[in-house]
């Protein structure tokens, strides 16, 4: 993984800029930032994670109460809508002891002074999971600014009826996909083998992760922002290109319409990550059992590497006067068996720790894909393949503007190439507005 940040010295450098501090302490508060309080400590948790309650209950009734540390979950709202609401606590002093935060949210979260290096509080943590996984909530530093709770390593979905009536090969290259796409729409004009969507842009983030991007990164003292990279430039003409000669659908997913797509066999397949099961669930509740999980099309026949589209970790915030003792819950909450187990079967999530992704947890595949009894092996075999990530400290406006262009570039059939150098130049103007210095 890249370094979003080559040392933490850059880290407070960036705080400063943006709050006009003069001092900090690792973007964490000082030392005594709150274990100068001792005795039971009642922290508040904000997640937006199904069933959360139930697995707290484990904590309180067992090692938590053992500590006299008591958890109380309040559920949140996730994405930009839970970073807004974090910052703006912590504006006011009020926030929670912990948050769940997107990989991608931790950044902003740090570089607002939000959330606490528990480095010192972290334990053996960090030898539960992949080191790719662990950086990003490093930020390529020597601070641990969470524990990382769940992953998304980005799968190829597809109809195995509908391959074998229509003739179609699993593809395994993206110029494999891209022709598979056209035979299909020249063989079955009615029948798409996927849509192009700017409505979730962690699909696209993912997509050119895999690819090789690096979309934040520094030199020096400075950000260098690379969204417009090679490697995103090569995802973006290849979706445009099969957008715009009609080779695959250009709708938004989630609508009522892709939905019916997946659930009447027009469109056939569809590139995702891990958590797909429960979404088609869902969307396309007939086609049970009629499904399959492969590995995401490679650029070349030698690579073997997957991009990933979603995962959270828990952050203590700056704000916990109790910041050894929301760490330790924390670390339970995502690497203990019994804390995994519930939240795999509580949330349904696919967890970071690595040992807990072959638990008997994950013994049994999906329901909706019952037929495919490796679903899960599968499944951490290619989440080890996940590439680097490189994340920045405004990935809300970069998204924001990528719904906007691509959208548009999408609903038009336009040129992808100028939506992405909007993306880019609405990231870069922003950063340089919050005061960071941006190489050009």
């Amino acid at each position: 993984m890249p370094n979003i940040t080559k040392h933490r010295r850059f880290v407070a450098t960036a705080v400063a800029v943006t709050l006009g501090a003069t001092t900090l302490a690792a973007c964490g508060g000082s030392d005594d930032d709150g274990e100068a309080q001792s005795g039971p400590a009642k922290l508040t948790y904000w997640t937006w994670t199904p069933g959360m309650d139930k697995v707290v209950d484990l904590w309180n009734e067992g090692p938590g109460k053992e500590q006299q540390i008591t958890v109380t979950v309040k559920k949140q709202a996730s994405g930009d809508t839970l970073v807004t609401k974090i910052l703006t606590a912590h504006k006011a002093g009020k926030g929670p002891d912990l948050v769940q935060a997107e990989y991608q949210a931790l950044p902003t979260l740090v570089s607002n002074d939000a959330v606490a290096d528990i480095a010192k509080e972290s334990g053996d943590a960090k030898g539960k999971f992949a080191d790719g996984v662990w950086q990003q909530t490093t930020l390529g530093s020597d601070a641990v600014y969470a524990i990382p709770q769940d992953i998304g390593p980005m799968m190829f979905y597809y109809r195995e009826d509908l391959f074998k009536k229509y003739g179609l090969t699993v593809p395994k290259t993206w110029d494999e996909f891209a022709a598979t796409a056209r035979k299909l729409k020249k063989e079955e004009p009615d029948v798409d083998l996927t849509t192009f969507s700017a409505n979730d842009s962690g699909l696209f983030a993912g997509l050119a992760q895999q690819a090789g991007a690096k979309w934040w990164t520094t030199e020096g003292q400075k950000w260098k922002v690379g969204i417009d990279d090679a490697a995103t430039r090569k995802v973006a003409d290849f979706w445009g290109g099969l957008v715009k000669e009609g080779a695959i659908d250009n709708q938004p997913m989630y609508t009522p319409a892709w939905n019916k797509a997946l659930n009447t066999g027009k469109q056939i397949a569809w590139v995702s990550a891990v958590w797909a099961p429960g979404t088609l669930t869902t969307a396309a509740p007939d086609t049970q059992g009629k499904w399959k999980m492969a590995p995401l099309p490679q650029w070349s026949d030698s690579e073997n590497v997957t991009g990933s589209w979603g995962g959270s970790s828990t952050a203590v915030t700056t704000d916990s006067k109790h910041k050894g003792a929301a760490a330790k819950f924390a670390a339970w909450l995502n690497t203990d068996p019994r804390a995994l187990t519930a939240l795999a079967k509580e949330g349904g999530i696919y967890p970071a720790a690595t040992t807990a992704q072959t638990s008997d947890a994950f013994a049994q595949p999906p329901a909706f894909f019952s037929h495919q009894a490796d679903f899960y092996t599968a499944a951490s075999e290619i989440a080890k393949t996940t590439a680097p990530s490189a994340w920045g400290p405004n990935v809300n406006v970069a998204y924001t503007s990528f719904k906007d262009a691509f959208g548009a570039a999408a609903k038009d059939k336009s040129d992808f190439g100028a939506a992405l150098k909007k993306m880019r130049d609405d990231t870069v103007a922003d950063m340089k507005k919050q005061g960071f210095e941006v190489s050009e």
